[in-house]
């Protein structure tokens, strides 16, 4: 499946001073209104955000103004889409600060839209971990599951606590995923096996103790000449 690039955000128009001629209601959205200075279009808004900043007809929009309530306007749509993008799972603030980031919005609307679904507790660096670990754990293995969370933008700390607290039964899930891959590989040339399953192991996270201990356990003892049972890659 193909995936679709994000939407990006619209483009932001210029500051300009004038009079307020019109607000009218968006087809496209009810919740947004377009502000009109001298009969032109100047800018979008959320209605509840032109209803806050008091805009009525007639009044005197100055340049910095009107640059002000640009800002607020594309710091509501980095917000709306960061909460779109968070209803789907649960996101790092580095993922959705990469996506806003990718969809075009400046830094300043990225920086209030985080803050914003932060705020709501849409947006929780432990707790994402915490679920990230819940759904992977039973397939990797600690070192791996602390490298896809640093990957993600997770504090080291953030992240080993997460770990700490999920109390990962390594050994059995480095039992389950051997037997698997075993079944896959075969066994009938035993140190060509022992040193693919040790790959793989070690590819999956588990640490050098529960890589051998779970060889012993799947083959039996191995060559104490070959320390390393995951040094193959292959």
């Amino acid at each position: 499946m193909r995936t679709r690039p994000p939407v990006k955000a619209e483009p932001q128009p210029e500051p300009r001073a004038g009079t307020v001629t019109a607000i009218t209601a968006q087809a496209h959205d009810p919740e947004r209104v377009s502000v009109f200075l001298d009969g032109a279009f100047a800018f979008g808004l959320p209605a509840l955000a032109a209803h806050d900043e008091g805009l009525r007809l007639g009044d005197r929009i100055d340049e910095p103004r009107a640059a002000a309530l640009i800002a607020r306007d594309e710091a509501a749509r980095a917000t709306s889409a960061a909460v779109a993008f968070l209803g789907y799972r649960p996101r790092s603030e580095k993922e959705v600060r990469d996506r806003l980031r990718r969809k075009g919005y400046a830094p300043e609307a990225i920086d209030q839209a985080v803050a914003k679904v932060a705020g709501w507790g849409y947006l929780d660096d432990a707790n994402f971990a915490r679920l990230w670990v819940d759904g992977r754990g039973g397939s990797r293995g600690r070192r791996l599951l602390e490298q896809e969370l640093r990957h993600k933008g997770v504090e080291r700390e953030t992240a080993r606590e997460a770990l700490d607290e999920a109390a990962l039964d390594e050994r059995g899930a480095a039992l389950e995923a051997g037997r698997k891959r075993l079944r896959q590989i075969g066994a009938a040339d035993p140190a060509a096996a022992r040193r693919r399953l040790g790959a793989y192991l070690a590819r999956r996270g588990y640490g050098y103790d529960t890589v051998r201990w779970t060889l012993e356990a799947l083959l039996g003892e191995g060559d104490e000449a070959d320390p390393d049972p995951g040094r193959d890659a292959g």
